[in-house]
């Protein structure tokens, strides 16, 4: 983009043009180079990256593209790190069939810091209801056999470490 601005004005001082106007000429083109490259990116990634505001999506259809979005074979720890970090910042816990396909990614990136991070994110995210939380442990259970991943309960993250006991309580 800098080198086609500068460009454009030099063109602009060898043919007497205001450089105002070529500099505009300039910011118009390549914001549809801007425009173009986002939407051949939103081609190859139809995932999370288009807008979904006003659109009266299906439950259904969202769980069909995230799964299909950790799904996919060619995705890197930066992709999987967004694809949580949009499924955490929602007002819902995702569903087992979502949280198994975040696991196989997280799997296949090879992190499993990240897998347990994503675990206790799904128990902070049911909040003050355990049921919800010991569902999704329920319905995961045999993909987090299949993986190595511990459950939080296995592996003592279910109680804090350092904490002290009250004194006040009996």
């Amino acid at each position: 983009m800098f080198h086609l601005a500068l460009r454009t004005a030099a063109t602009a001082a060898r043919h007497g043009a205001s450089l105002t106007r070529a500099t505009t000429r300039s910011s118009l083109t390549s914001m549809t180079v801007v425009r173009c490259m986002a939407s051949e990116a939103l081609k190859k990634n139809p995932g999370l990256a288009a807008p979904r505001h006003g659109t009266g999506e299906t439950d259904e259809e969202f769980d069909a593209r995230y799964v299909a979005y950790f799904s996919r074979k060619d995705i890197d720890g930066w992709e999987v790190r967004k694809g949580i970090n949009d499924l955490q910042g929602m007002d819902l816990v995702p569903e087992p069939k979502i949280c198994v396909e975040v696991l196989r990614a997280c799997r296949r990136i090879n992190d499993f810091a990240l897998a347990v991070r994503f675990l206790e994110a799904i128990r902070v995210k049911s909040g003050k209801s355990p049921h919800i939380y010991n569902y999704i442990i329920q319905e995961i259970k045999p993909v987090l056999d299949e993986l190595g991943v511990p459950t939080l309960e296995e592996i003592g993250y279910d109680k804090p470490e350092l904490a002290l006991q009250d004194p006040y309580k009996d």
